[in-house]
């Protein structure tokens, strides 16, 4: 036992800490409080000066050891100039998020809305839901932030890494395959959350509401599988597939978007770690997309490229390389132990730290950190009212129902009639409960709500059985639940996966359902007086082809991970108050794709080797289920009523005899010129018809398709979507803007995008259209 003087002191001084962090919480961090005479005058705390003329003050005032520590993610405050502590991590994902270092839900605020994980989010082929949600997200941290419970408003997503391998367990964050889908997902999260208009070009004052970062750049989808490591990993990518696979969804979210931040990936490309890889960070983001903002490493990604990657000899190496590459802060504590004898041994200058420092105090100073008290400014009057609102709420359960993808409807098995008195039965590890519906990076929820319980609102006669032991089924209680299903009038399975099998760290090892799940739900199938519904509940796509070919499964539906409004949404589809209506975002694989190297980059079909491509645009396997697929309780029909011009003509331009296509002539994208490439967009009409009985919302996606079928050429292309509202027999007028010099394009092997003179084809649904290129 110790002294007891000494435990009365240490008491006290418990007592006073918490107090003041008690005290701390209520109040966000911002410099420049106006009320301190002496800080205030500075010129960085005069708002109606240009921020870069702000920080060229502000830096100039450090010394060398403030300036050290101000680039690492946990930044401390400069009491002497009145400058706050900031934390650079926090989440956003789909909701603001318990992970991170920024959050804390330890006030008056102990949860915030839950969007579904992005993977479903991104099934709904709509724009503007996606703008709506993100913006949702802005002004609940925003609003969070102003609580002070918030220790930053710098938010690191969203993921765009295109979703190339269906193993990768963080596919489930990602919004799919398509680099074109996947850069408007980007454009419009960034755009919502930092507070611009859907259009873009209302932060033209530069002020953000909160600050995204598009991640992982670049070339980063593999975690942790059969060991390799995502921080060890040499991705070796061919120029051709980081010009139009892996690249584009980043173009979009810095040039479009207008995105404040990226994050450089762990692993490396082509030999280089990407945080130190000047060309990528500096040459092609900064320079050549024009980013305005800050460069992050991932989180202790610095380090590892002495510990663990040997890429840097000594530890200031990995200083040297990431500060001159073009990174500005490190998510991690290297460059706090390193950065000074890194300057010692003269591997860096100090004007490498100040231009770091001047893209970062740019962008708290964006989010009005620098302008005094921010309850009294732009976004202060963002209340804790914001949070869990009814409206946010509402939106959330939109993008669930939107989101949730029909697979089989037998017979029109599905929906099920809610007059009629019935009993259910409904049989899964995880139908009772609410974690699993989040998926990762994820919050507190304002409200959760069960599979089993949502469906318990419809149906008071429901039995409940979990069926296996764990998600991964490795015990299944097989005769148990086939004695209850044989009691009900319909079965409901929920099967699928959960954050024990597909994460951060955690790849999957096979594509079929885990365990005994799929021995389990046949045989319930056989007992069962009518055909049964499954439901499933995964990020990453699973090969359900013995349920999709049995007859008495009646009902497949996927429901990735729905977010608090999920159970809500489930049970409305499936007893008619909604019609489905989402798409995949991905191609789900058989369970033979497992045999394909996870590892391997490549794009692009290798038929002489027997690689089969990866993603809808290259893949020429067996597939599941197609990219784009989705049934409703109604039927539509498309008709292309006209294309204002089906020959384009680009001549007087140096043309490339493309080798790899074989005779197939083309033309460079960068030789066509702005104004040719601008009078060349073609408009695309489109007659859609409700020709069923039902009201839905429907996504409707034109692809293009060219002629040639070598393994160079993509199978098709999504080039457009766009999703209607659309009563029983009600038709609408849709139109496309096709921009030959962005959607005719593909790579060649030189990573140029080129256009391939020949036929190609406009597809809606079953109708397509030709259009000729000459070069």
């Amino acid at each position: 036992m110790g002294h007891p003087i000494t435990e009365k002191v240490v008491t006290f001084i418990f007592f006073i800490s918490v107090l003041f962090l008690r005290t701390e919480s209520t109040q966000p961090p911002f410099s420049c409080d106006s009320s301190n005479s002496v800080t205030s005058s500075f010129p960085f705390c005069n708002n109606s000066l240009p921020i870069s003329q702000r920080v060229n003050d502000l830096v100039s005032r450090l010394t060398l050891d403030e300036k050290i520590l101000q680039l690492v993610n946990a930044a401390p405050e400069i009491p002497r100039l009145g400058i706050s502590a900031y934390e650079w991590w926090s989440e956003g994902l789909h909701g603001v998020s318990r992970h991170g270092k920024g959050m804390l839900f330890n006030g008056t605020i102990k949860a915030a809305t839950m969007f579904p994980q992005i993977i479903l989010t991104a099934a709904t082929f709509d724009e503007n839901l996606w703008y709506r949600i993100a913006q949702a997200i802005g002004k609940e941290a925003r609003a969070v932030y102003n609580a002070g419970q918030l220790k930053g408003m710098t938010f690191w997503a969203p993921n765009i890494n295109i979703f190339r391998d269906p193993r990768w367990g963080r596919g489930q964050e990602t919004p799919g395959e398509d680099p074109m889908m996947v850069g408007k997902y980007g454009v419009a999260y960034v755009r919502g959350l930092q507070g611009d208009s859907f259009e873009g070009g209302k932060l033209q004052d530069g002020h953000l509401q909160a600050s995204a970062c598009c991640k992982h750049f670049i070339a980063q989808d593999m975690d942790n599988w059969n060991n390799f490591s995502r921080y060890t990993f040499d991705a070796h990518v061919l120029k051709q597939d980081l010009a139009d696979s892996y690249e584009p969804p980043f173009k979009s979210c810095v040039e479009q978007g207008k995105a404040s931040s990226i994050m450089c990936a762990y692993n490396l490309v082509n030999g280089i770690p990407n945080c130190a890889n000047f060309e990528l960070l500096t040459t092609t983001a900064r320079r050549k997309w024009g980013l305005q903002g800050y460069i992050v490493s991932d989180c202790d990604a610095v380090a590892i490229m002495y510990i663990l990657q040997s890429y840097a000899k000594e530890p200031e190496d990995a200083v040297a390389a990431t500060l001159k590459a073009g990174m500005d802060v490190n998510c991690g504590s290297h460059l706090k132990k390193y950065t000074k004898s890194a300057l010692e041994k003269q591997k860096i200058q100090e004007s490498d730290l100040d231009r770091a420092l001047h893209n970062l105090f740019s962008v708290r100073m964006r989010l009005g950190l620098f302008n005094g008290d921010p309850s009294k400014l732009e976004y202060g009057d963002i209340s804790p009212a914001e949070v869990c609102s009814q409206e946010h709420r509402e939106l959330a359960l939109e993008a669930a129902r939107n989101g949730i993808v029909l697979l089989k409807n037998s017979d029109k098995l599905l929906p099920l009639s809610k007059l009629k008195k019935i009993s259910l039965s409904v049989i899964g590890p995880k139908a009772n409960d609410t974690d699993v519906l989040l998926g990762n990076y994820e919050g507190y929820p304002c409200k959760n709500v069960t599979l089993l319980q949502g469906l318990q609102g419809y149906v008071g006669n429901t039995m409940y059985h979990p069926g296996c032991n764990f998600i991964i089924c490795t015990s299944a209680a097989i005769d148990e639940a086939v004695d209850i299903a044989k009691k009900a009038d319909y079965v409901v399975l929920v099967m699928g996966l959960d954050q024990t099998l597909e994460k951060e760290k955690l790849d999957r090892t096979e594509l079929g359902l885990p365990g005994m799940q799929e021995k389990l739900v046949t045989a319930v199938a056989q007992a069962a007086s009518k055909p049964v519904i499954l439901v499933l509940m995964c990020g990453g796509p699973v090969d359900v082809s013995f349920a999709k070919d049995n007859q008495n499964i009646g009902g497949i539906l996927w429901v990735g991970y729905p977010g608090e409004g999920g159970a809500a949404a489930l049970a409305e589809i499936i007893f008619g108050e909604h019609n489905p209506g989402g798409k995949l975002p991905v191609t789900w694989y058989p369970k033979d794709f497992n045999k394909i190297s996870m590892t391997d980059m490549r794009m692009r079909p290798v038929s002489s080797a027997g690689y089969p491509g990866r993603t809808y645009r290259f893949y020429n396997g067996p597939k599941v289920f197609e990219f784009g697929y989705g049934l409703s309780y109604t039927s539509y029909s498309y008709n292309i009523v006209s294309v204002n011009q089906d020959k384009l003509h680009f001549k007087n331009l140096k043309v490339n005899k493309a080798t790899e296509t074989g005779s197939v002539m083309n033309v460079a994208v960068s030789d066509v010129g702005s104004e040719v490439c601008n009078n060349a967009v073609i408009t695309v009409k489109v007659v859609v018809k409700n020709q069923g009985e039902m009201a839905g919302k429907h996504p409707v996606l034109l692809f293009l398709r060219h002629s040639n079928t070598m393994d160079e050429v993509p199978t098709k292309t999504l080039i457009g979507f766009k999703s209607v509202n659309l009563e029983a027999g009600e038709n609408t007028h849709i139109a496309f803007d096709v921009k030959p010099c962005e959607h005719f394009t593909r790579a060649n092997t030189y990573g140029s995008l080129v256009i391939d003179e020949g036929q190609y084809f406009l597809l809606v649904g079953d109708e397509e259209y030709p259009v000729t290129v000459f070069v």
